[in-house]
């Protein structure tokens, strides 16, 4: 019960993850609408960045059954989100990173 911190970081941090995968998708359908050069792989990244969002979601929500599974998938989702959509990921990357610190120290 004393990983609420981590859940609540691992889960916020995956909703605030899709929100910014959601805004690249709609950023990039724009740009594939107008047929812009690179849009397609701004929508490809989008769409790896909603897998991290949610991957980030579920590495919250099993914290308490398994600290350090749960731990390596949301410090994963943060890295990788970070990497495929840059600025627009940085508030879940922080909440994720720090979220999956605390489950990987905390040892239960």
């Amino acid at each position: 019960m004393g990983r609420t911190g981590e859940m609540i970081l691992g889960i916020l941090g995956g909703v605030f993850g899709i929100v910014a995968a959601l805004l690249v998708l709609f950023i990039g359908g724009i740009g594939e609408a107008l047929e812009v050069s690179g849009a397609e792989t701004v929508t490809e990244r989008g769409l790896g960045a909603l897998f991290m969002g949610v991957l980030g979601i579920v590495g919250g929500a099993i914290v308490d059954k398994n600290n350090k599974v749960a731990g390596a998938l949301m410090l994963i989702s943060a890295v990788v989100g970070l990497i495929l959509v840059s600025g627009f990921w940085v508030l879940s990357f922080i909440l994720l990173l720090v979220g999956g610190i605390l489950a990987l120290k905390n040892t239960s």
